[in-house]
């Protein structure tokens, strides 16, 4: 999810918190932040040795600033009651953080504004279901934690008769710089180099628009990550996933090529979970357990 477009800063103290539809469409420069905490991250112990590894610039103030873009549910989101960004996506890095010894503050951000934010240090990591690629990795490095593919979804019973396979003429829905839109342009071209119509993408700014696009069934299908589109049918009791998940890739944490050892640090912290089970814990209570991986590693896109 092109480092010219993007899947998925230390603040001011008194940066503000958005409220409402705001938060829910927040983009760009807005952002919902705020220390988090939750069971996992409460649970966790510090290890002193991954905490000596942070770079004094990140843990001078105890806290990381995390870019997100919280339209991503059941990932990452914007919880109506309390303005914070929740999901277990956050869950999971908030044990990373506690075991670092550092608490987090979350900013709501566009997608494709985050990688650019990680590289001039307005953030200090992105956590946003990035897929590790090796074009992101020319610019951020990535410490994997997910592996997650492409799935499509459809209303119930699939009333368009969409096939991922041949699509052609079919309007799919999409959320702007992920994986997703560079395979439905692939598939289009396919689908014209034969002599068929093209598939007509609807790209929107944020998943919960796609979402509800479908919902409303003002798109045949939609085309995003695999645990994006199981939630969604979950939460909506409307959609279905179709076809099989396919390009499998790495889930990673965007770091800043010159964060010295903070790669390594986090890469430290995730296998401690993995090994104390709190990592499998966070997935499981969240249903997406499907996509656990045992190794994670610095940059570990495939060729």
């Amino acid at each position: 999810m092109t480092t010219g477009s993007l899947r998925r800063r230390v603040a001011a103290a008194g940066a503000l918190v958005l409220t409402g539809a705001l938060a829910l469409s927040a983009c760009g420069d807005s952002n919902d932040s705020g220390d988090s905490g939750g069971t996992a991250a409460s649970n966790t112990s510090v290890d002193s040795k991954l905490a000596a590894m942070v770079p004094d610039a990140i843990k001078s103030d105890g806290k990381i600033s995390v870019g997100s873009d919280a339209s991503y549910p059941p990932n990452e989101s914007v919880d109506p009651a309390t303005q914070k960004i929740v999901g277990w996506d956050v869950d999971l890095f908030n044990a990373v953080a506690a075991k670092l010894g550092l608490k987090t503050e979350y900013h709501n951000a566009g997608f494709d504004t985050i990688i650019p934010g990680v590289q001039s240090g307005k953030y200090e990591i992105g956590v946003s279901s990035f897929t590790d690629n090796k074009e992101r990795e020319k610019v951020v490095d990535f410490v994997s934690y997910y592996s997650a593919g492409i799935a499509w979804g459809v209303l119930k019973g699939n009333p368009k008769g969409v096939n991922p396979d041949d699509a052609c003429g079919k309007s799919i829905g999409v959320q702007q710089g992920t994986v997703e839109v560079e395979d439905l342009t692939a598939r289009s071209k396919k689908c014209t180099d034969a002599g068929k119509p093209p598939i007509k993408q609807v790209v929107r700014k944020q998943q919960t628009e796609v979402n509800n696009d479908l919902v409303a069934g003002k798109v045949d299908a939609m085309a995003a990550d695999s645990p994006i589109v199981g939630g969604a049918a979950k939460k909506t009791g409307k959609l279905e996933i179709i076809g099989q998940v396919y390009d499998t890739a790495p889930y990673g944490y965007a770091i800043g090529k010159d964060s010295g050892q903070f790669k390594e640090a986090v890469l430290g912290a995730l296998k401690a979970l993995i090994a104390d089970g709190t990592y499998k814990k966070i997935l499981v209570e969240n249903g997406v357990e499907s996509g656990a991986i045992t190794d994670p590693a610095i940059n570990a896109a495939q060729s």
